[in-house]
């Protein structure tokens, strides 16, 4: 089994900042790729933002130049750096992780609870 735990959401008025984190934990061999993703009322989930093992990262076009991905390896964490937060940031952002489990033939993907992040005008 795998679990992943997010924090750091919260309210922030427009332009602030927050840092979401985002550990994994369980049976684990070896984390791939980790990513952000969010969810608006009404709207479909969408990558924010993703990074490779090898720290290749790729974001989404709305989050450019304003958002920062990261990652420790040794704690099987991953981060999301947000400033300059916008009204339209306003989601449920959740991490996923690609995770080749201890005992499990094959990468596996895994989700966490979601974490809200409210921003206000």
């Amino acid at each position: 089994q795998v679990q992943l735990v997010e924090s750091g959401g919260g309210s922030v008025q427009s332009g602030g900042s927050l840092r979401l984190s985002c550990a994994a934990s369980g049976r684990i061999r070896t984390i791939y790729d980790m990513g952000w993703y969010r969810q608006a009322p009404g709207k479909q989930r969408e990558l924010v933002a993703a990074i490779t093992g090898g720290g290749i990262t790729n974001y989404a076009d709305s989050v450019k130049g304003r958002f920062t991905i990261s990652r420790d390896n040794a704690k099987n964490t991953v981060y999301l750096q947000m400033n300059t937060l916008k009204p339209e940031d306003t989601a449920v952002y959740s991490c996923k992780a690609n995770v080749w489990q201890i005992g499990v033939s094959s990468r596996t993907g895994h989700w966490g609870q979601g974490t809200q992040v409210t921003v206000s005008s």
